[in-house]
């Protein structure tokens, strides 16, 4: 069984790391090679780049994350009752 707790915050931990990561290698290489046209579409909100779009990509980054693991846990939990071994 998973723990909704430690799978969420791990989730959003990661999806707020992988946003900063893009973020880093975007201002580390030329910008036919970055990907802020992707960013701009799922992140309501996030314009290449200034501060305020930055903590607000980080933010909705981290909440997908968490959404993944607060539908996921329960699914998987669910399943793991029914049919696990």
């Amino acid at each position: 069984m998973l723990n909704l707790k430690v799978v969420t915050w791990a989730l959003g931990i990661s999806t707020a790391f992988s946003f900063v990561f893009c973020v880093a290698y975007g201002l580390a290489t030329p910008e036919s090679l970055h990907m802020h046209a992707f960013l701009e579409q799922v992140l309501p909100g996030f314009k290449w780049l200034s501060w305020s779009a930055f903590v607000i990509g980080l933010v909705e980054s981290f909440l997908y994350g968490v959404y993944a693991g607060l539908v996921y846990v329960p699914v998987y939990n669910f399943l793991q009752r029914r049919w696990g071994a």
